[in-house]
């Protein structure tokens, strides 16, 4: 795989090369070659069934591919799902927040954020704690630490939701459309935190049918079509000036007021 540096002199946290996957017959995702940088910002955008959320899911191994060349922070992951020690650094290293909320029920909403940091990276509960409790009123929730996910609005369990992800202090984080379950008077808490969250640096893969948000935070908008990578660019560039038919299709139908 090509380890050129980016213009910026970033070595790509993430480096896809030729990737494919299928399902059965369906060629899902097609020759995909995509590097993000440290501290970048990059929105996928397209239709519904076009491989959005299977790329990202491919990105820390939920989902298997079957051709090409994957790699996060220099650890590659391999085809067919095939095991591999860096799978599991992967996974510790890359946070997601996925349409639904995936909450434990039976867990406040700090023992929700503090449980993978005290499994997973072996943190005392007063530790965990007290990072718990930094990252929930991060989110803008820190009233709500002693709650049950139940008794919680669909903005705040998805602010909770963001909360645990970073507990585990992610070097990346993948957003899998995380206002699509919310109702439109909740969707905009979760974005505020998003944005907070690209404001201060983090690298991000964000998947999302919120235009306006993308164009907003975005460094780069990747525009996926039948599992192709049709377009990329600048924001201000896909949205205002976009070059290929596919995607002056897509945003005809989606920016029409």
């Amino acid at each position: 795989m090509n380890h050129e540096k980016s213009a910026s002199g970033a070595e790509p946290i993430v480096r896809l090369n030729k990737l494919n996957k299928h399902f059965g017959s369906l060629h899902v995702l097609q020759d995909i070659d995509l590097t993000v940088t440290p501290g970048e910002v990059v929105v996928i955008i397209g239709a519904s069934g076009s491989g959005k959320s299977t790329l990202i899911r491919c990105v820390n191994g939920l989902e298997e591919f079957q051709q090409g060349e994957l790699e996060v922070d220099s650890n590659p992951l391999l085809p067919n799902g095939k095991a591999t020690q860096a799978l599991q650094k992967i996974r510790t290293e890359v946070g997601m927040v996925f349409q639904q909320f995936n909450l434990f029920p039976h867990l406040s909403v700090l023992d929700n954020v503090i449980l993978a940091p005290m499994k997973v990276r072996g943190l005392n509960r007063s530790t965990a704690t007290e990072t718990g409790e930094r990252l929930l009123a991060r989110v803008g929730i820190s009233d709500q630490a002693h709650k049950y996910p139940a008794q919680l609005s669909g903005g705040q369990q998805q602010r909770v939701a963001l909360a645990r992800a970073l507990a585990m202090e992610p070097r990346l984080m993948l957003f899998d459309e995380p206002t699509s379950a919310l109702d439109p008077e909740m969707i905009g808490e979760v974005l505020d935190a998003m944005r907070e969250l690209a404001n201060d640096g983090m690298t991000m893969m964000i998947v999302t049918h919120e235009m306006g948000f993308a164009r907003e935070v975005a460094d780069r908008v990747i525009f996926i079509d039948k599992g192709r990578i049709v377009e990329e660019g600048p924001p201000e560039t896909i949205f205002d000036t976009p070059t290929e038919a596919p995607t002056q299709s897509f945003l005809s139908r989606v920016l029409k007021h």
